[in-house]
């Protein structure tokens, strides 16, 4: 049951929570993924009648089926316990649209989702200033409204998180930022300290909550260290990218975010134009990877994803997306979203394959 474990998981938990500026959180590796972490988190907000409203344009693809809008019906999504969705179209330039989202809020709104990176879409991550100015004015019309935030990628790149400019709860994947590269699964939901319990009955089971879900000492170490060496990580990630947009658009390929520009996550989009072009990206950012570097990337159906999707991600723990990675759907206008890296240097020694190649 891992009951009392307070040197362990309670340990993390308050750690992990003094860390966001959260109330309380939930870390634990019986989290799937970041969409499991999110999926718990959604369900803890949203009760039959509410409405769900992303504020930045559609979610990742593997979102889609968790509230209902694809291939979902009758699994338990959202839309099958009776609350609807509504999203705010992002703005011509990729950012918000300020004017439509201070009217978008209505009373059936139960809550609003900030989705902090880019995902599979070609717009601007959010930083935490834009964050803190979507709650604002989330709040402004509904008060009761809860402001939940994808923070995937975006852990530790900016000084704040957003449970510290009112954001009711975050969720996200230890496979990500926080696990330092090191976390061999996991995830977590961080927030006020009502709406985690809520989270942790919806992974476990009410009256569980946060008391259950041991864990193995070697993967609570690893955890630990891992949320240690996060920051150093994600400066990594974040130097990779910054190389990533500098050489790319030299060579004049569009590049989000663009060269020198602050930097809200650790995703770089390159538009490659085609797919050939987006196949042998993935296949030199595999050669180039301490692991599994004789294997070719190979596109293909993933589940919770829409289009055909090719991964490159010859990492030490498996999925790492921290690590040195990157991936993208097969779908116009053909952009790798780039990730990760435990050294900048990494990217340097693909990047000059890579321009060999395309």
């Amino acid at each position: 049951y891992g009951h009392d474990d307070a040197g362990g998981r309670e340990a993390l938990d308050s750690v992990f929570a003094h860390v966001v500026g959260a109330e309380a959180a939930i870390v634990r590796p019986q989290f799937f993924s970041g969409t499991h972490a999110i999926a718990c988190a959604l369900f803890a907000l949203l009760r039959p009648g509410h409405e769900l409203l992303a504020v930045a344009g559609p979610p990742y693809d593997t979102l889609e089926e968790v509230i209902g809008i694809r291939g979902s019906d009758n699994v338990g999504s959202l839309k099958d316990f009776g609350i609807t969705y509504r999203e705010v179209p992002l703005a011509a330039d990729g950012g918000l649209d300020w004017d439509a989202l201070a009217h978008a809020v209505r009373p059936e709104t139960g809550c609003a989702l900030i989705q902090r990176s880019c995902g599979y879409s070609w717009r601007k991550s959010l930083g935490i200033d834009d964050i803190r100015r979507t709650i604002d004015l989330i709040k402004m019309q509904n008060p009761n409204c809860k402001v939940m935030v994808d923070n995937c990628y975006g852990e530790f790149v900016e000084t704040s998180e957003p449970p510290m400019v009112g954001a009711d709860l975050i969720a996200g994947s230890l496979i990500k930022n926080p696990g330092g590269t090191i976390a061999p699964c996991g995830g977590y939901v961080a927030g006020k300290k009502d709406l985690v319990a809520a989270a942790a009955a919806r992974l476990s089971a009410p009256g569980l909550g946060v008391e259950f879900g041991s864990a193995p000492g070697h993967v609570m170490r690893a955890m630990f260290q891992g949320l240690f060496l996060a920051p150093q990580m994600v400066g990594e990630a974040v130097k990779g990218g910054l190389l990533i947009a500098e050489v790319m658009s030299a060579k004049g390929y569009r590049v989000q975010p663009l060269p020198r520009a602050p930097r809200h996550d650790i995703v770089q989009a390159v538009e490659l134009g085609n797919r050939e072009r987006l196949i042998a990206f993935c296949e030199v950012v595999q050669q180039t990877c301490p692991v599994g570097s004789f294997i070719k990337p190979i596109a293909g159906e993933t589940p919770g994803y829409a289009s055909e999707v090719i991964f490159a991600d010859g990492t030490f723990m498996d999925g790492s997306t921290s690590e040195l990675s990157c991936d993208g759907p097969l779908r116009d206008p053909y952009a790798v979203f780039c990730q990760g890296g435990t050294h900048w240097t990494q990217w340097a020694l693909v990047l000059g394959e890579v321009l060999k190649v395309i």
